[in-house]
């Protein structure tokens, strides 16, 4: 502070006063630090809320008409949006905002003097996007008409491996019905989003995706044709892409979320950013509901209630058959599944999930949430899985708190049997019975 008493020392000065404000330091706090007085940092806050940027510099005595106010409250709570969310335009940060009483060009105006203000904000260089020509082909005018299916592969890595976010969204109400990560785009992981939208909203008429293998393999046309679900592939050539409109709003999910997604260090932490992801934006005003005069224009209102051709679970089990198992799993975390007994996670007791077959993995899912992988064999013919071996376990938020029981790792897998009573072997008491719960299998 030793250049105050010149006239950039005090501009930068006063600047600090508003910058250490916004970050939640007491005006005393404030005063101690910077060695002004009380009374002076009082001043520079009000002046700033009335002036801006303005009201820092030093005055003239002159008389003046008087300053178009800005409320001080109001640009901390934008600032704070733009800290999380860097690459979001102004209708999305009015959005988050949720303040009907703020227009968005109020909001604009404040994020353009926020990123005056305050040198902390990410910059991020936005590519450009030309905008879809003339109206879209697939124009839904009922929920679940038309729903899309799209996958993003990640502009991050983790451990050096790019993952990908694959999503449905209902063409009508814009919203984003199910969603999963996966470090690859996979006929399973779309089966499995497929699976989860279908079960929470019933089928739709019509899916729209790309051209790509997960949307036109064997596997995922049978499910469509068994569900009576139209399948409507696109060649994305000729800018056609814009027909998918999962494929537009992935410029959504990059600008409102990309930032808090590349901060995450695991695939447990980004599948958790991912589903505050999904409930954000289906909570928050869409700009194309807005201008198609809807009121609210938030994707789960103008959802509502409805629903699409609905299967009751064992229907729709039936229908995923080839590819799916629904299992119950015991107090220990572990499921029965043709005569194998195998660990899944101690931390979901008495748990419905999901065991996903496809080419000789076996995954068992909760919530699109890959907890454990296992080789296996499938008999088609037969629909029995066998040689069940080579587990891989992931840590997931659902993982117990507890410690485990035996720790296990890449080379191990927890194998649980009932071991066949031997004939006329005399039964014991049951004081004397010993209770037979697992083996470790080393595997490599």
């Amino acid at each position: 502070m030793g250049t105050y008493y010149s006239p950039a020392g005090r501009s930068h000065a006063r600047r600090q006063v508003i910058q250490l404000y916004a970050q939640g330091w007491s005006k005393r706090s404030i005063s101690g630090f910077l060695q002004v007085s009380r009374p002076t940092v009082d001043r520079w806050i009000r002046r700033f809320e009335a002036e801006h940027l303005a009201g820092l510099e030093d005055k003239s005595r002159a008389p003046k008409a008087p300053a178009r106010k800005a409320w001080l409250p109001l640009m901390i709570d934008v600032y704070h949006l733009q800290k999380r969310h860097p690459d979001a335009g102004r209708f999305r940060i009015w959005s988050l905002l949720a303040r009907p009483d703020i227009s968005e060009r109020t909001v604009g105006r404040v994020m353009a003097l926020n990123k005056q203000v305050y040198d902390d904000i990410p910059h991020v260089d936005n590519p450009t996007h030309n905008k879809a020509p003339g109206s879209h082909p697939y124009n839904a005018t009922a929920p679940h008409a038309y729903w899309f299916i799209d996958g993003r592969k990640m502009d991050f890595a983790i451990d050096g491996v790019k993952w990908w976010s694959l999503i449905i969204l209902d063409g009508y109400s814009r919203t984003m019905l199910a969603g999963a990560v996966a470090p690859t785009e996979a006929s399973w992981v779309a089966l499995m989003v497929l699976y989860t939208a279908c079960l929470r909203y019933g089928g739709p008429k019509t899916i729209v995706s790309d051209s790509g293998g997960a949307y036109i393999s064997e596997a995922f046309e049978a499910v469509c044709d068994r569900l009576e679900i139209h399948h409507e592939p696109i060649v994305s050539k000729h800018g056609d892409s814009y027909k998918n409109l999962m494929e537009t709003h992935c410029n959504v999910q990059r600008r409102l979320y990309d930032y808090q997604f590349s901060l995450t260090q695991t695939p447990a932490e980004f599948e958790q950013v991912h589903q505050t992801f999904l409930h954000t934006y289906n909570t928050t005003a869409h700009q194309g509901l807005l201008k198609e005069a809807f009121d609210p224009p938030i994707p789960l209102l103008v959802l509502g209630e409805a629903k699409g051709r609905m299967s009751t679970p064992d229907e729709l089990t039936h229908k995923f058959s080839q590819a799916l198992f629904p299992r119950t799993t015991n107090q220990y975390g572990c499921v029965t599944l043709h005569s194998y007994h195998f660990y899944i996670e101690e931390g979901l007791p008495k748990t419905r999930v999901l065991l996903w077959v496809y080419g000789e993995q076996l995954r068992a899912v909760l919530d699109n949430v890959v907890l454990a992988e296992y080789h296996c064999r499938y008999d088609w013919r037969t629909r029995k899985v066998t040689d069940i071996r080579d587990g891989v376990l992931y840590a997931t938020r659902f993982a117990s708190p507890q410690t485990s029981l035996l720790p296990l790792n890449a080379q191990e897998t927890l194998v649980l049997y009932r071991p066949r009573p031997l004939r006329h072997q005399a039964r014991l008491p049951v004081s004397a019975q010993q209770l037979w719960l697992f083996e470790l299998v080393p595997t490599g």
